[in-house]
């Protein structure tokens, strides 16, 4: 029997006997189609200005910069720790960023410093030149497009906030307001007590976050009251890909964040096709007389359930009027129901990738402008994985994971089903169970438990047709085998 013992390392190791393992396929894909839309060459070219050619350290590469954040896309990391950390372990991800095994890959503080210093202007051109990309590829048309918004929680805690007129804490404010009661010492179950009973205790504009003044207080999607952003999306219907993406004030309603995000997926648009965008499909709570009335003058079709608002007069607002019932007769129609099931199908799709498997509900940086980068990125990761679909038939590194999982629940639910045979087959040892006639029989719901519905018959003669057999439930929802007539 052998024993473990401790082994002097050599001095020196030469690069060839250093074991490598393969390149992950999926990656290597992305590059092959990152190489032949020559994206080296095309960021280096827009952040030219922003390298000096002599002086300093020779900095992170654009491209290597490009992909590190893909890889937080594709991999579910939310931190620019957590990215740092993966493409140094993995020596599949280092041949992703053309790193050698020699090579110290990028640190997390070389990425959120070239992050800083490359402007949201120059990230909006990359995320502009891939829809340019995927237009060339027939996967974006344009012309309608859905609008959604979500929230993002902020990298900042309720518990942190501030007063904005003197810079107070919530405790202290409490405090001064319990003396004026006339409490001098409360104790902190005083303090909740008091706090209870006030109305509109969480105002934006009485309080402020001191880690994140872009952060407002909003309810969440779960019901939690949290220090969040709002991200709205336009999502190309013909595909799913997106076309905008903008980050705006958690406290700003749906009716004024769309004139933004309409701007931005027009610009985008254009590149694509000439008109532009000429649809324009969102929920009940962009629905408005004023927007309606904006997207006729932009010369765009809406498609917007109207809410429950009862009788309404229209004395001195023919215009809108005109507008809102233009709306509901084209929501009445078959291809506005169709749109609004392409709309709740599609614009939930982008934020699953993008916030729940590409981890980014809870954002770790600060202000807006930051979290745009990010998000912008994390777009041009979702529209690639459209192309990446299209071309190889897989989107991400890790979708054929979840296969066994699938394959383990088959066989689970096979078992079972197999399992409720047993009292039937014990009561006739000589029947096989056909699953070619499983359609052809229907057995009434109208009872409790669950039956099979699968017609036997011996295994010396054929399966019976279902038009020369009965199938009969007794009376105690017992199943008695259909008999030949």
């Amino acid at each position: 029997m052998g024993k473990r013992k401790a082994k002097q390392q050599d001095l020196w190791v030469s690069t060839s006997e250093i074991p490598k393992g393969a390149s992950h396929p999926f990656y290597a894909k992305v590059n092959e189609v990152l190489q032949q839309r020559q994206l080296d060459r095309r960021l280096e070219h827009l952040c030219r200005r922003f390298y000096k050619p002599v002086l300093g350290r020779p900095s992170m590469a654009p491209g290597v910069y490009f992909r590190m954040l893909l890889i937080g896309f594709f991999e579910g990391i939310d931190s620019e720790r957590g990215i740092a950390w993966r493409v140094a372990d993995s020596l599949s991800l280092r041949e992703f960023l053309g790193c050698s095994v020699t090579e110290l890959t990028p640190d997390h503080s070389t990425l959120s410093r070239t992050r800083r210093l490359l402007p949201v202007e120059t990230h909006r051109a990359v995320f502009r030149w891939f829809v340019k990309v995927l237009g060339e590829e027939g996967l974006i048309e344009g012309q309608s497009i859905a609008i959604d918004a979500t929230t993002l929680e902020a990298n900042a805690a309720m518990r942190s906030i501030r007063r904005r007129e003197d810079g107070r804490r919530y405790e202290e404010y409490l405090k001064d307001l319990a003396k004026a009661e006339g409490l001098e010492n409360p104790t902190r179950e005083q303090l909740a007590r008091l706090d209870r009973k006030r109305k509109k205790k969480g105002s934006n504009q009485e309080w402020m976050s001191p880690a994140d003044p872009d952060a407002r207080i909003t309810k969440m999607k779960d019901g939690r009251t949290h220090l969040a952003h709002k991200v709205e999306h336009a999502v190309d219907l013909s595909s799913g890909a997106v076309v905008a993406v903008t980050v705006q004030a958690a406290d700003l309603g749906d009716t004024t964040t769309i004139e933004p995000t309409l701007q931005e997926a027009q610009a985008n648009a254009a590149l694509v096709n000439e008109r532009g965008v000429e649809e324009v499909v969102a929920d009940k709570g962009y629905h408005s007389n004023q927007v309606l009335v904006d997207l006729h003058a932009e010369g765009v079709r809406s498609y917007l359930p109207e809410p429950e608002r009862g009788p309404r007069k229209w004395e001195g607002k023919e215009k809108e009027q005109q507008q809102v019932y233009a709306n509901r007769r084209r929501m009445s129609g078959r291809r506005g129901k169709d749109l609004q099931k392409l709309r709740s199908e599609l614009t939930e799709r982008s934020f699953a990738h993008m916030y729940e498997t590409g981890g980014m509900r809870r954002t770790h940086l600060q202000k807006r402008s930051n979290i745009l980068k990010r998000l912008l990125f994390h777009a041009v990761g979702f529209n690639l994985a459209l192309l990446l679909r299209e071309r190889f038939g897989i989107g991400k590194p890790r979708t054929l994971q979840g296969t066994s999982d699938a394959i383990l629940q088959l066989r689970i639910a096979v078992a079972t089903f197999c399992a409720s045979l047993d009292p039937i087959r014990r009561e006739q040892p000589g029947c096989i169970w056909s699953f070619a006639l499983f359609r052809r029989f229907r057995v009434r719901r109208n009872f409790s438990g669950f039956y099979h519905g699968l017609l036997p018959h011996s295994p010396k003669t054929r399966p019976l047709n279902s038009d020369r057999c009965t199938n009969v439930l007794t009376e105690k929802n017992q199943f008695r085998p259909c008999q030949r007539r």
